[in-house]
């Protein structure tokens, strides 16, 4: 870990818990509660945790997630502020209001700690994306930038981080109510899958839907295409993540191999943890990327 500053984030990142601890990033967890007990975010440090959470979603259970406290904040912020001065990238505003309450926690605690800087970041970034985000301010601290250089190279970039996905599955979104009955009846019934993307404010936004998982790869790719930073010849990181479907995924990943041979590094497959797949259910595949800036969608 840098000596001069440490860098955090919460589980809802989605990347396996091992692939941070390597990378010297400590994760605030996030829980939810089925029948009155509460679990762990657990990003696949035990490996029958994400089974265990598509089973109760198999078995009609609606888990109940909820926001971090400011206690529970500024009890992990004051662990990171023993080791140096804190970066806190958290998970989006647009998804949680969980970001105010560590801004709380952090004025808290730079009255405690006068001498330690503290700086809290709305990602406006979710999933895999979140932790395609964390994982680019890894590398500038790891290249010996300053807290202060990699926040606002955050703050000019997270918009900059796109979130294209479909959905072949539309019981959860049905069961929290994104969704009437009927439209998710008729969305089965015909094999429609929605294509959504993250707008700038970090919020899920449906802009077409197609018949069939095919197509919706060829969609998500076409605007990939559009999207990503040199298009065909984006050289950056690509994620993809899924919520108990890794076929799809793995068609979306081939399709994305054969559009974009110069990625860097090897496509990151990732599981969408328990807090993103309490609301997205089975059945959802994502790409995750850096492009232009993000849309404002409404």
């Amino acid at each position: 870990m840098s000596d001069r500053f440490v860098l955090s984030c919460c589980s809802t990142v989605d990347l396996p818990y091992e692939h941070l601890v390597q990378r010297n990033i400590p994760v605030l967890f996030y829980t939810y509660v089925v029948d009155g007990r509460e679990y762990v975010d657990d990003m696949g440090r035990d490996p029958t945790a994400l089974p265990q959470f598509y089973a109760f979603l198999q078995q009609g259970k609606l888990p109940q997630t909820s926001q971090i406290n400011v206690a529970t904040y500024a009890e992990f912020f004051e662990q990171q502020l023993q080791k140096g001065d804190l970066l806190h990238i958290a998970f989006t505003s647009g998804q949680s209001g969980s970001v105010n309450n560590a801004y709380i926690a952090a004025d808290m605690l730079r009255e405690k700690y006068p001498q330690r800087k503290i700086q809290v970041i709305d990602s406006l970034c979710s999933s895999s994306g979140y932790g395609l985000l964390v994982d680019e301010a890894a590398d500038l601290r790891d290249e010996g930038k300053s807290m202060d250089e990699v926040a606002q190279w955050v703050l000019a970039n997270r918009n900059r981080v796109h979130h294209q996905f479909f959905s072949s599955d539309m019981t959860q979104f049905r069961r929290t109510g994104r969704v009437s009955g009927a439209a998710a009846m008729v969305a089965t019934v015909l094999n429609i899958c929605p294509i959504m993307r993250l707008n700038d404010e970090g919020r899920i936004i449906a802009y077409d839907k197609v018949r069939g998982k095919k197509k919706a790869v060829a969609v998500t790719v076409e605007n990939m295409l559009q999207h990503a930073q040199n298009g065909a010849d984006y050289a950056g990181r690509c994620y993809v993540c899924h919520s108990n479907c890794r076929e799809d995924a793995e068609l979306l990943m081939a399709a994305i191999e054969e559009k974009f041979p110069h990625l860097r590094g090897k496509l990151l497959l990732c599981d969408i943890g328990t807090i993103i797949g309490s609301h997205a259910g089975k059945g959802t595949v994502a790409v995750f990327f850096l492009g232009d800036e993000r849309p404002h969608m409404e």
